[in-house]
């Protein structure tokens, strides 16, 4: 099974957490988003993300802080800074805290993820350009599902469902889970989960294009999972 990265995301400002969350998972990553500075320290546990993405402004406790508290007990760790604090003694202080690099805002999507990328060649966890689903290839990069030479167009939210399914092997995902790690909700209550079905039951019809097989299975009372051959 192929590993897709997973990227920490510590942001307080809702709307800038909302659309990184959302480009992150539309580019083949696993993602979670988290508000403020003493949640995510405490979610930033050693070995459970390829990269944490730190604003530097953050409640509770500030960015700086954070990185140097998880660069002690986890040395090896991928982090970059994000914030608009971009002075020459802001980006010092940032890398001597423990960043690994430094963004500043206002930036491009096409520079951060470069960056990103460039971090995680480095750290071993740079993304695949494939997976696969039973007996189809779903090729992230050009978004489509490949089975004996027939492909299927897909959308990236297509491909960041299969992928986050994917990486569950065997096990119930919810809608509501789903609503949070692939469309970037974070107050899901509110949230009309029919979306998840409709969603779901279109990428099935494209999927029965290539096979008979069930692809993506329901789970009575539990949600999808990935599904295979038979």
């Amino acid at each position: 099974m192929e590993h897709r990265p997973r990227i920490l995301v510590i942001e307080d400002e809702a709307p800038i957490l909302r659309g990184l969350c959302d480009v992150l998972t539309f580019h083949g990553y696993t993602v979670h988003g988290i508000d403020n500075g003493p949640e995510g320290l405490a979610s930033a546990s050693p070995g459970g993300w390829d990269l944490l993405l730190v604003d530097v402004m953050l409640p509770g406790l500030d960015g700086f802080t954070l990185c140097r508290q998880i660069r002690e007990r986890h040395p090896t760790q991928a982090i970059l800074l994000l914030t608009a604090r971009g002075s020459e003694d802001d980006i010092l202080e940032g890398f001597g805290a423990g960043a690994d690099d430094y963004v500043t805002k206002p930036f491009s999507v096409a520079q951060l993820l470069a960056r990103i990328e460039a971090l995680l060649r480095r750290s071993g966890g740079a993304p695949r350009p494939t997976f696969q689903l039973g007996p189809v290839t779903i090729e992230v990069e050009t978004l489509v599902a490949v089975l004996e030479g027939a492909t299927v167009e897909l959308s990236r939210r297509d491909v960041a469902l299969l992928a986050y399914l994917t990486d569950r092997p065997g096990c119930p995902v919810s809608r509501e889970e789903l609503l949070r790690e692939v469309w970037g909700y974070r107050c899901v209550s509110r949230v009309e989960t029919r979306c998840v079905d409709m969603h779901v039951s279109k990428l099935r019809r494209r999927l029965a294009l290539l096979t008979d097989d069930e692809l993506v299975q329901t789970v009575r009372g539990a949600g999808y999972r990935a599904g295979g051959p038979g």
